[in-house]
């Protein structure tokens, strides 16, 4: 990560009691996994797996995909690293403004990148297309049978397609089952929206048995520890527990964006539960996050960072209808103040 993320919650502490920032919903209960994984806690004594291919194997059972079409990584960030790094000195493309982790890592391994809005767009020659769908920050998807069109139409290009967020929409996205059928297609996941545990980092990418292979060459041995690797575990066996409400979750994100035209910031038209908005001419995201902070304990995501993008833009994820009260408060102040 040279420039890539966004929750910076780490900074300040106990003063953040509602996250915004992050695109995952944070009213969760883990004590079931903490109590797991405290009783756990003696495998921190011994090496994980070099691979860890017991998760991998589950996973692939869960998808009904062989365990060769499955790489389990530290978050689906390291996949996009390898991914990177097996077509060093490629040319790539992304689609635009997205999620920054992409071009860092094209960045360090001497990609050459186009910034594309659209995959009607795409370069001759391309190594590799990035997209995020739902794509980061906008919440917005692609639609299924015109990326798949895409890809078919392009066999040497390789699509990498981030689908972290895919739990938080209800629109079509591609399957496990075709990523492993396709050539040129790598379709990453993550643990960490799915189950809302961003500090654990586990992730995972599916394709062809090949492809799967050459990026596998790329990682490092014990790149998964081991107590992620326990409580992949355990969370893949109580998924149940964890229930995504992706309709109410993407209701109230509509909600906050009607509550901020209604104050001059306008903003996309989401398919999930997050969105990306810009404020009025001479205001600035950063102003806005010291407020929040200050005043709220609220952390939003200052866009100002992606690609394409100026200091005017913000990033927010609904969260529980009281708390996304509480934000459409502090924004009626400070925009009424500012």
């Amino acid at each position: 990560m040279i420039d890539g993320h966004g929750d910076d919650s780490f900074r300040y502490g106990t003063r953040i009691r509602h996250n915004f920032s992050t695109n995952i919903c944070s009213d969760v209960d883990h004590s079931a996994l903490i109590d797991f994984l405290a009783k756990k806690a003696a495998c921190i004594k011994s090496y994980p797996e070099p691979r860890p291919e017991s998760i991998e194997a589950r996973i692939a059972g869960k998808l009904g995909i062989d365990k060769d079409n499955v790489m389990v990584t530290n978050g689906a960030t390291e996949a996009i690293y390898l991914t990177a790094h097996l077509f060093q000195g490629g040319k790539s493309a992304i689609v635009s403004p997205t999620f920054r982790e992409y071009q860092d890592a094209c960045a360090i391994y001497g990609h050459s990148v186009t910034f594309i809005s659209s995959l009607a767009e795409i370069p001759a020659d391309t190594t590799c297309v990035w997209l995020c769908n739902p794509n980061n920050p906008t919440g917005v998807t692609i639609d299924r049978e015109s990326l798949l069109d895409t890809v078919a139409a392009n066999p040497a290009t390789v699509f990498i397609v981030d689908q972290a967020y895919s739990d938080y929409t209800l629109q079509p996205l591609l399957t496990s089952a075709e990523a492993a059928g396709i050539n040129n297609l790598v379709l990453l996941s993550s643990l960490t929206k799915r189950f809302a545990v961003p500090g654990l980092r586990i992730g995972y990418a599916v394709g062809c048995k090949n492809l799967m292979s050459e990026i596998g060459k790329m990682r490092m041995p014990w790149s998964v520890n081991q107590l992620a690797i326990e409580a992949a575990g355990f969370l893949l066996d109580h998924s149940d527990d964890y229930v995504i409400d992706a309709r109410s979750l993407h209701s109230e994100a509509h909600r906050i964006r009607k509550a901020l035209e209604e104050l001059e910031i306008t903003s996309t038209d989401t398919d999930c539960n997050f969105f990306l908005a810009k404020l009025p001419h001479g205001k600035t995201a950063s102003q806005l996050k010291d407020f929040l902070i200050d005043s709220y304990g609220i952390l939003i995501r200052d866009a100002s960072n992606f690609e394409g993008l100026d200091e005017s833009y913000f990033r927010i994820a609904s969260q529980r209808p009281e708390e996304n009260d509480l934000l459409i408060t502090a924004l009626r102040e400070w925009m009424s103040q500012s």
